[in-house]
């Protein structure tokens, strides 16, 4: 965990395991406290703690013999991102996408997975899909020359994304890559908030687990209102900004941008 954070170490746990849960990433049950230790470096009754606080949240059912398992989500809960989407004022993504493809030529990106996965609740709420419908996820890192920049977890339907290669990943951008595939992109929705770093995603950024991380969530929705991509993007806030310019009531102008000069 990371030692210079003005927070108890059980609250740093519960903070990583929250957003966690908010992802979907226990859909098959939690780790047993065991694991949790070793993940996290810390003491079983400081992992336990952590775990009540979910429980007297309601986010988790422990269960003595049966394991620890998130508790079912509300119906309305994973559908607020795709319904703050439908409803968001329509723009081009053209300006969004030439910024994203000038970001990727000055990274170098490692394509940590690229497979088929059944849809779980908030991936099929956001996409508008059927639960277990079949879509594609892929996880990369980008890295600047100074180290790890990114962690970037995109869920794309797979009709859309089957002639998509790992190797295309590993090259351009997928909203480029879905354009060439003949997608025409509309618009999207995105927030811009923080998160901790968890174990995986500490290790690929080089960073200590429960750093604060700079978290983006992006739906795009093609020129039919279609969603076709779903992204969830960590950054290390030494080596990654995003700006806006406001000119007037109703009309901004985002910027991506990598810092540069960096000593580390």
């Amino acid at each position: 965990m990371n030692p210079a954070l003005p927070l108890p170490k059980y609250h740093q746990i519960y903070l990583v395991l929250r957003e966690q849960l908010r992802e979907g990433q226990f859909a098959a049950g939690l780790p047993p406290e065991m694991v949790l230790s070793r993940q996290f470096g810390a003491g079983r009754v400081t992992v336990r703690r952590a775990l009540e606080q979910l429980a007297s949240e309601g986010l988790i059912i422990r269960q003595a013999g049966r394991g620890t398992r998130p508790a079912p989500h509300p119906d309305t809960a994973p559908a607020s991102a795709g319904q703050e989407a439908g409803t968001a004022k329509s723009s081009s993504l053209a300006g969004l996408l030439e910024k994203i493809v000038s970001m990727s030529l000055r990274t170098t990106v490692k394509v940590l997975e690229w497979r088929t996965i059944s849809a779980p609740p908030d991936v099929a709420q956001a996409l508008q899909i059927p639960v277990g419908a079949k879509v594609k996820k892929g996880v990369r890192r980008r890295s600047l020359a100074e180290g790890p920049l990114s962690h970037i977890t995109t869920y794309v339907p797979e009709d859309l994304a089957s002639r998509i290669s790992r190797a295309d990943l590993s090259r351009k951008p997928i909203l480029r890559l879905l354009e060439e595939s003949g997608v025409e992109l509309g618009r999207a929705h995105q927030t811009v908030s923080a998160r901790q770093a968890d174990a995986a995603v500490a290790a690929e950024l080089d960073v200590a687990v429960g750093t604060a991380l700079l978290a983006v969530r992006r739906l795009v929705f093609d020129a039919h209102e279609r969603p076709v991509q779903w992204l969830h993007g960590l950054y290390r806030p030494d080596r990654y900004e995003y700006q806006m310019d406001i000119s007037q009531v109703g009309s901004s102008n985002a910027t991506i941008s990598v810092k540069e000069n960096l000593s580390g």
